[in-house]
C-alpha cells in the first residue's frame, strides 16, 4: 500500500509539476553558476548508495556537509527554496524509481549509517522519505545549528542520536494513518508534535 501510494502520487506530482521544477532549476543554475539540480550520495534501503536529487542551493565550494543559516554557500534564492522546501521537489524522481518514499528516515550521506548500533539499523530495513517524524521536528535545524559554537559536533552528539531514535520509532510503529499526518503536517507546515507513550 505504501509503495502503491509513493508511487501514484509522484507520477501525478511530476505531471503537474514538472515546469515548476525546471523553472527553479533554471533559476538555482543562473544563481550558483553551476547545474540547477545536485546529486549527492546518500544511503538508503538495506544500506545501498544512491544518489538524490535536489535544486542546487549553494554555490559549489568545499565545505563541511552541515549548513547553517548564516552559512555564506547558500545564495539569495537558495535560501528562498529552502525557506519553502521547494529544494526537495525533485526527489519525486527518486520517490518513483523506487529509491525513496515520501514518508520516512531522511537518507544521511555516507558515514553516519557506520554510527548506527545493532538496535538502529533498523531504520535502514525501509526506503528513506522527503519527510517523517525526525525531518518534522528539526526543520529549523539551520537555524538552531547557527546558534550553536560547534554546529558540527551538537549535531553529531545531539541531533544525529535524537533522530535516530524517531527514525527507529517511526520504523516500528509504522502506520499508514501517520504517514498521511506527517504529509499534512508537512504541507501546510503545522507544529511537530512528538507521540506520547502510554
Amino acid at each position: 500500500m505504501k509503495r502503491t501510494f509513493d508511487l501514484v502520487m509522484s507520477v501525478l506530482l511530476l505531471a503537474l509539476l514538472w515546469p515548476v521544477i525546471l523553472l527553479a532549476a533554471w533559476a538555482a543554475a543562473l544563481d550558483t553558476g553551476a547545474s540547477g539540480f545536485f546529486l549527492q550520495e546518500r544511503i538508503g534501503r538495506e544500506g545501498r548508495p544512491f544518489r538524490v536529487v535536489k535544486l542546487r542551493t549553494m554555490r559549489p565550494l568545499s565545505g563541511t556537509t552541515v549548513t547553517t543559516l548564516g552559512d555564506p554557500r547558500i545564495t539569495p534564492f537558495g535560501r528562498l527554496l529552502r525557506r519553502s522546501k521547494l529544494d526537495e521537489l525533485p526527489q519525486l524522481f527518486n520517490v518513483v524509481v523506487g529509491q525513496m518514499s515520501f514518508v520516512g528516515p531522511r537518507p544521511d550521506v555516507p558515514g553516519f549509517a557506520d554510527a548506527l548500533g545493532d538496535n538502529e539499523r533498523v531504520i535502514l530495513s525501509v526506503r528513506p522519505g522527503i519527510t517523517g517524524p525526525a525531518t518534522l521536528k528539526y526543520r529549523n535545524e539551520e537555524a538552531l545549528l547557527a546558534g550553536m559554537a560547534a554546529p558540527e559536533r551538537y549535531n553529531r552528539e545531539v541531533i544525529f542520536p535524537d533522530k535516530v531514535r524517531l527514525n527507529r520509532d517511526y520504523v516500528l510503529h509504522w502506520s499508514f494513518i501517520m504517514d498521511l499526518v506527517y504529509l499534512w503536517r508537512t504541507v501546510f507546515s503545522t507544529p511537530y508534535r512528538e507521540k506520547t507513550k502510554s
